[in-house]
């Protein structure tokens, strides 16, 4: 099959890939409030990690992932090229962002471009997952560690394969493009940290002599 007909396809089943929100999916089945309406309104990992606790945040953060590094495989495997694979990932990553399935209104990205990512090599995912950690710890922003995570991929990627700097490049770009609203939030102070679903103490009704 013609190279340019496989790409063409690869980048429309990237996005009918991203389209399916993880978020609101792993919400429906436990049973948790829909995270576009709840907490930040983001569908994304973060935000159920707010509404839901970590397991939940755990499954759609890796099913964000897979919905990047599946289309990106695949199309590694076909032996695409750099530019290619590129339109392929930011492609998965529009679908994430705005999800045909879900009215258009998806999340950030950051998980599914980061797992676009992964497939390049081990390194490259333990190099943005240390970095993430990192600037999580210190700053307790979630979106400062996917900004710092996305600026540094590219120099990351010229270290281990430039090859792939083109797609990477793409991706962090996309990635800075989406956290425009956190950047104006962070200058004012009113970014959200990062936190977990605190319980909720149900009142001592025990009356006390």
């Amino acid at each position: 099959m013609n190279t340019v007909i496989v790409t063409i396809l690869m980048i429309i089943a990237a996005y009918l890939a991203g389209s399916i929100s993880s978020a609101v999916l792993v919400c429906k089945i436990r049973g948790l409030p829909d995270p576009r309406t709840s907490g930040s309104g983001n569908p994304g990992a973060t935000n159920v990690l707010r509404i839901g606790g970590v397991s939940s945040a755990v499954l759609v953060l890796f099913f964000d992932m897979l919905k990047g590094a599946l289309p990106s495989y695949l199309g590694y495997k076909m032996g695409l090229d750099a530019a290619s694979l590129g339109f392929i990932a930011v492609s998965a990553c529009l679908g994430h962002i705005f999800p045909l399935f879900f009215g258009f209104k998806g999340g950030k990205g950051v998980a599914t471009a980061f797992g676009a990512m992964a497939p390049i090599g081990g390194d490259l995912a333990l190099c943005l997952i240390l970095t993430w950690v990192v600037f999580v710890l210190i700053t307790r922003y979630s979106s400062v560690a996917a900004m710092a995570a996305a600026t540094l991929a590219p120099f990351y990627t010229w270290w281990l394969d430039d090859r792939f700097i083109l797609p990477v490049a793409m991706l962090s770009t996309l990635i800075l493009i989406r956290h425009k609203d956190n950047i104006g939030r962070l200058r004012i102070g009113e970014e959200s940290k990062v936190s977990r679903k605190k319980s909720i103490k149900k009142p001592n009704t025990t009356n006390k002599s």
